[in-house]
Order: C-alpha cells, then structure tokens, then sequence
C-alpha cells in the first residue's frame, strides 16, 4: 500500500520509527489536555521563533502564520529522513497532506461510457477512452471546471472510432487558473458528428492544452472552437497532428485567443495529408499580446485543402509567427489570409518552404492586407496572390493607436498616482484577488533539503513528477530562473520557502523592529471604491520596506525584495454609495521609477516615462508588506 512518501530504500531504522511514534503518541496525549499551551505545535514554534527575532509588541500577523505547513512532527522528520534517497519522490497521498500543487499530468485510464452524458459544474475527471465506437448520440459538458482554481482534465482516446457522435464544451474550464487539458487521439478515425468548443477555458490564467492526434484519421467530423482561451494569460496550446489524414474534416477557430496575453499556439502536423479539409482561423489571436503561433506542416501533402486565416493577429502587440512547410507538396488547395497581422507594433512571420513542392497554379495562396515584417523562403513562386501586401518596415506604425490600444493590456486601477491616496477619492481597485494555486510552506527543516535551483532541476523534476516539456517543468524553470535572475539597480532579493526564511530576510534587510501588512481581503475588487482614512506609514515619508510576491511552484514560495525610496499607506476602503468600510487596503508607492523599462505597463497606463513620476499599486491577496515598526 502506497504512504504518503515513495521511497524505493529500505533503509528506515525501526528503533528510530519507533522513537518518533512514542515521542508523537506523547504529544498528542499532551494536546489533547493542554490544547491552548502545547508547546510542539507548529504555531507555538512560529511564536517562539518570531519572538526571538522580531523586538516589538506589535500584533503579530496571523494571515502569515495561517500559512505554516501542515504536516505533524513525525511527518516532518520522515520526509525529512527520505529527502537522503536518490530516488525518493512526492506522491498525490502527500501533496494531500501537505497542502501543495502537484498538477496531474497522466491519469489511469478510466472505464468506456455507451450513453449519452450531460456533465454540468462538474471538475478534475478522467475521460480517457470515454464514447469509444459510440453510434451517434450527444455529450454534452456545461460550465465544465467552471471558477475551478486548478483543474486537470484527461481526454484520451474521447469519442474514439464513434459515428455521427456529437461534443459540446461550453464555458469549459472558465475563470480556471492553472488548467491542464489533454485531448490525445480525440475523435481519432471517427465518421460525422461534431466537437464544439464554446467558451473553452475563457479568462484561464495559465492555460495549457495538448491537442495530439486530435480528429486523426477522421471524416466529415466537424470542430468548431468559439471564444477558445479568449482573455487567457501566459498559456500554450499544442495541435499535434490535429485532424491528420482526415477526410472533408472542417475546423473553425472563432476568437481564438482573443485578447490573451503571452499565448503559444503550436500546431505541428495540422490536417497532414488531408482531403477536402476546410479550416477557418476568424480573428485568431486577435488584439493579442505577443502570441506566439507555431504552423509546422500544416496542410502538408493536402488534396484539395482550404485554410482561411480572416483578421489573423488583427491589432496584435508584437507577436510571433511561423509557418514552416505550410501546404508543402499539396494538390489544389487553397490559403487565404485576410487581414492578417495588422498589429500596431512590429512582430515577425516566417514563412520557410511555404507552398514549396505544390503543384503550381492549382494551390492558390493568397495575401490581403498582409502588414508587417515576415519572411518568405524557398516558397512556392506561382499561384500566389498578394493583395494590398504592405512591406512596412518603419518602427513608427501605427504609433498613435498603439498608445491608445495598448492600454488595454493594463487593468484599469493597478497603478495610479500618490496623490489618490487622500480622503474621499474615488477611483477604480483592480482585481486583488489571490490567483495562484492554494499551498502552504513547508517547515525549513524540509525546504532547505531540497536543491531549488536550475542546477538542481533534474531531481526536483524526479520529486515532483514532471516530465520534459510539461507545466510542471515549465513552472520548476521559471520559478528558479526567476529567483536567480540578477538584482535589479538597488534591489535586494530573495526567494523564500518557508516563514522562518522569511522572517529572517525581512529582518536581515529592516532590523528586527518590524511589522507585515496585507490588504485585508478582497472587497472593492473590480468596481470604483472610495478612499477613507489614510495613514502614511513613517508619516507619509520615505521608509525601506519588504515587498513578499507569491510565485507558483509545488509548495509556498515568496518572491521577496527591497528597493529603495518608497512610501507605504494603509487606507480603508470604502463602498462607493453606503461610505461604509468594505476592505482595508496596503499600497505602496514607488518614488523613485528611473531603472523601469519604457514599456512598463505603469507608463502605459498612467502616461509618462521612467524617473518622472511616481508609481504606486495596491499589495494584493496574499502578497505582503514589511516595514519599520513606527509605533
């Protein structure tokens, strides 16, 4: 029977277990009659060791102490203990008791449904092979994961070899954080029918999505995504071999992407090989921001194929495109892109053996109102049309709509300017709330065992489960590469993983007469609040302070830093038409912005430029402030 710890060693010295069973079974005895002053408690440790390092009176900060590890002392000791084997590794039983995020990334497979099924606010299944050979009928899921923080769904095999069998996804995974979808082989060698995708994961933050083998080998089975990851933030999706074979498959992309920020499309083998096939890509990425969309032969060795991108990347900031053997050694088909690219600032397509191999004027690639930078090798020379193709290569397009559309990329009310801090301003709070995955620290004595580093990436891949190229993996690099990132002018830094760690950075950095603050909860988020009474912390004057950012990774993890010259302000936040006080809110005010990048979103938003004005911003759900003490 598996235990919370995998551990292939049989090294575990039974006196010791049993010490720490006695010494365990002592503790309990003694919680269960001195409950209120057990000293083995992780908060009577927390209490002890703040008291030793923190000087004043000052109430400490339960909203930090909530977040101490779970775990009891015998499982701190053992995890502690298997940390030492090479081959130890956390499994779903202690990422349970720990409180922390292990995505799933490979699921066992679950048992083949004949009949119909209607999944409404349902979350986390596993739907491999489900509908295999299925005759007709309908699957229908609503409000699927629907405000699920982190949902991880497995579709393998899904409709598999069915007839005339029919899926519909809407509102699927929507307002989620951190999704990770897998279609493998869905809809493979099916006959009719159709897959719809309305609302497919619509303001995810962090999608990721594997398309592999998707409506492989298929025919006549109609797909149509509408409105799929629109206003999604820093995702990917991968298309591999999507609708390969296929035979008068038709796909359409509808607002795909819209809106979404930082998202990698990838789509490598796409309708390969198909006949007949009609794919529609409609305002895909549209008014995105730097999308990255990877066209690896797609529509290669195609019969009579037809793909239309219509307002592809329109208003698009920067972006990313490549199409490499596109509609390579294909036979009368037909590409038509219309109005693509037209962003504001320059982004780059490469379009490498486009066409090449095709059989001359019967496959008709044509361009209309193509803008920007791109690139075009080795394609194919005849039966391409470019219709009012612009090859702009002025950094000054469109400059006028780019300063006015590129506020959109920034919520209304995440910066603004000092002088809103006073009494009975109103002005728009932007939404504070906690996004990230729900964790806990782990106790130090478990935190500093493990190699948090890229160095050490190959065994925390090994510990956590994460496989090359997967979310998990990506979530372990940025993590790491980000903490070791070089400080920026006057920046002091550190990653922490534990409170003790914390705590200590704060002091190292401020002395040991310090406070914590956080906004107190999340009311006023998203709508025009008013500012009650303020109170400028060293009133109102510059002070060195500690900002503690969360960053996603398995367990708890703090991006802490110091920078210099800012002024920090509690203020109660008041309900717009009662005055009543909803939330009491902690800002923190830069004075000093000349090391910001020009293109920061707070001169975006606030319209000016680096050193000339100040910039301040709400502390959000679980972030923190640490400061001097001024009481």
């Amino acid at each position: 029977m598996d235990g919370p710890f995998n551990s292939n060693s049989n090294s575990n010295n039974p006196r010791t277990l049993l010490c720490f069973i006695l010494f365990y079974m002592h503790v309990s005895v003694f919680a269960t009659n001195h409950n209120h002053n057990n000293p083995f408690t992780t908060t009577a440790f927390l209490n002890r060791y703040w008291n030793k390092h923190i000087t004043n009176n000052y109430t400490k900060p339960q909203f930090l102490f909530s977040k101490a590890s779970s775990l009891t002392l015998i499982d701190s000791a053992k995890l502690a203990k298997s940390l030492v084997n090479p081959n130890f590794t956390i499994n779903d039983s202690f990422c349970s008791l720990a409180k922390l995020y292990c995505p799933v990334e490979s699921l066992r497979q679950s048992n083949i449904s004949k009949l119909d099924a209607n999944f409404a606010h349902y979350t986390n299944k596993n739907f491999a092979n489900y509908g295999t050979s299925k005759l007709s009928g309908l699957d229908s899921f609503k409000n699927y994961s629907d405000g699920i923080n982190t949902p991880n769904e497995s579709f393998k095999t899904y409709s598999k070899s069915a007839n005339g069998h029919s899926e519909g996804f809407a509102s699927y995974g929507k307002d989620a954080n951190v999704a990770v979808d897998n279609f493998t082989s869905y809809g493979t060698s099916s006959t009719g029918g159709s897959g719809e995708f309305n609302n497919y994961e619509d303001r995810t933050n962090v999608p990721n999505l594997k398309f592999i083998s998707y409506n492989s080998d298929t025919k006549a089975h109609k797909l149509r995504f509408t409105t799929y990851s629109d206003d999604t933030n820093s995702g990917s999706e991968g298309f591999i071999s999507y609708s390969k074979n296929g035979k008068s498959a038709k796909n359409e992309f509808v607002q795909y992407a819209e809106n979404a920020n930082i998202i990698g499309s990838n789509f490598n083998g796409y309708s390969e090989s198909g006949n007949k096939g009609n794919d529609s890509f409609k305002a895909y990425g549209d008014s995105g921001n730097n999308p990255h969309n990877n066209f690896k032969n797609y529509g290669s060795g195609g019969v009579s194929e037809s793909e239309n991108f219509v307002n592809y990347r329109d208003k698009a900031n920067v972006g990313v495109d490549s199409f490499q053997s596109y509609a390579r050694n294909s036979s009368y088909g037909k590409v038509g892109f219309v109005n693509y690219g037209n962003t504001f600032n320059l982004g780059n397509s490469s379009f490498k053996d486009y066409g090449k191999g095709s059989k001359g004027a019967n496959t008709a690639i044509d361009f209309k109102s193509y803008n920007l930078d791109r690139s075009f090798i080795g394609y194919i020379q005849k039966g391409v049309t470019f219709a009012s193709y612009n090859n702009v290569t002025s950094n000054n397009v469109g400059s006028s709509r780019s300063e006015v559309s590129l506020n959109k990329w920034v919520e209304p009310g995440k910066f603004f300017r000092e002088a809103m801090l006073r009494e009975g301003n109103v002005m728009i709070m932007p939404d504070i709330m906690d996004k990230m995955p729900k964790r806990t620290f782990l106790p130090r004595t478990i935190s500093s065992k493990l190699p948090f580093s890229t160095l050490g990436l190959s065994t925390m891949k090994r510990i956590f489960h994460a496989s090359d190229n997967s979310p998990t993996e990506r979530m372990l690099v940025n993590a790491a590469t980000e903490c070791e990132r070089a400080p920026s002018r006057g920046e002091t830094k550190s990653c922490v993983g534990s409170i003790e760690d914390m705590i200590d950075f704060a002091t190292s950095v401020l002395g040991r007469n310090v406070v914590a603050r956080t906004t107190e909860n999340v009311g006023g988020s998203k709508q025009e609040i008013m500012i009650g009474r303020v109170k400028g912390i060293n009133r109102g004057q510059l002070t060195k302070s500690v900002s503690c950012h969360q960053s996603l990774y398995p367990y708890l993890l703090y991006y802490c830093h110091s920078v210099p010259k800012v002024k920090v302000y509690e203020a109660d936040i008041l309900d717009v038409k009662s005055k009543t006080i909803i939330n009491h809110g902690v800002a923190i005010c830069h004075i000093d912005t000349s090391a910001w990048s020009p293109s920061h979103a707070a001169f975006v938003s606030l319209g000016s430029s680096p050193g000339k004005i100040e910039v301040c911003h709400w502390i959000f759900e679980n972030d923190m402030s640490w400061s001097v003490n001024d009481i």
